[in-house]
């Protein structure tokens, strides 16, 4: 079964001023601490949109909230136009760690997720499945690849088998939550790169916590940046910079310098923030 690669340029930029996935007003509480101060972004459909803040600043908690994991206490949030609770099945996680199972290799990993998503398939089904999945592994370039288990892979392989994990249950959207930041700084930058044509060829909706400029200065479509708590939205960049982006290009490095100065401004800002929320 081939992958639907038709997504064109212009037909992701019409798509994206239609919005996926809006906040509006979200107050969000743990352990008794505000967390969100009426939080209120969107994420338009087939965009790369990054989350960037500080550390503790509640990043990888607006991901649970939009996967339906974690209750608000006001606001609304609508996923795909439905409650987060009712649109499991648009979305997928690749989390900081990869997250497959040792026992199986990176095929069997792969096809693990329609298996749990969708339930057992007959024989005519399972063949198509295994397709697919053979499709997922070479567009990550991992086909060569496909009987080995997780402890011979590299951390970056292990990660390439988390996104066609998760591509394979053909999500609207992909919930990604700092996927690279354990991985070293040349596997990490090559990561990047590799995520950046995957979505060009997909066209999926991709919603990327990252802690790091310049990784968000070269995946985003848009930045929305997280104050610190209790959190709102400090400000929305938008990223038309060419795509695959130079780190020197003059517009990235004035959007660099903005944000980092940003984050300076809320580094001399104290706030109490517990570790479990990032």
């Amino acid at each position: 079964m081939p992958i639907d690669v038709s997504a064109t340029s212009a037909t992701r930029d019409g798509a994206m001023q239609d919005p996926i996935i809006v906040f509006d007003r979200v107050d969000v509480t743990l352990g008794g601490q505000r967390i969100y101060d009426t939080l209120s972004f969107e994420v338009r459909r087939g965009e790369f949109l990054c989350i960037l803040g500080p550390s503790g600043c509640g990043k990888s908690t607006s991901l649970r909230v939009m996967g339906g994991l974690l209750p608000i206490s006001g606001g609304q949030v609508s996923v795909a136009g439905r409650p987060p609770s009712e649109a499991w099945q648009e979305i997928a996680f690749v989390f900081q760690s990869p997250r497959l199972v040792s026992w199986r290799n990176a095929l069997d990993n792969i096809l693990l997720a329609p298996e749990l998503r969708f339930g057992k398939a007959g024989r005519e089904e399972r063949q198509g499945r295994r397709e697919r999945a053979m499709d997922l592994l070479a567009m990550v370039g991992l086909a060569a690849d496909a009987h080995k288990y997780p402890s011979a892979l590299s951390g970056g392989e292990r990660q390439r088998v988390a996104i066609a994990r998760a591509l394979a249950v053909d999500p609207q959207i992909i919930f990604m939550d700092e996927p690279f930041s354990a991985l070293d700084p040349n596997t990490r930058q090559r990561m990047r790169a590799e995520i950046e044509q995957i979505w060009q060829r997909t066209g999926k909706t991709v919603v990327f916590v990252t802690h790091d400029i310049d990784e968000a200065l070269q995946l985003a479509d848009r930045i929305v940046l997280f104050s610190g708590k209790p959190t709102t939205v400090l400000e929305t960049v938008a990223v038309d910079t060419p795509r695959p982006r130079r780190a020197d290009h003059a517009v990235l490095a004035a959007h660099r310098d903005h944000l980092v100065g940003l984050f300076r401004a809320m580094a001399s800002t104290p706030v109490d923030e517990p570790a479990a929320v990032s």
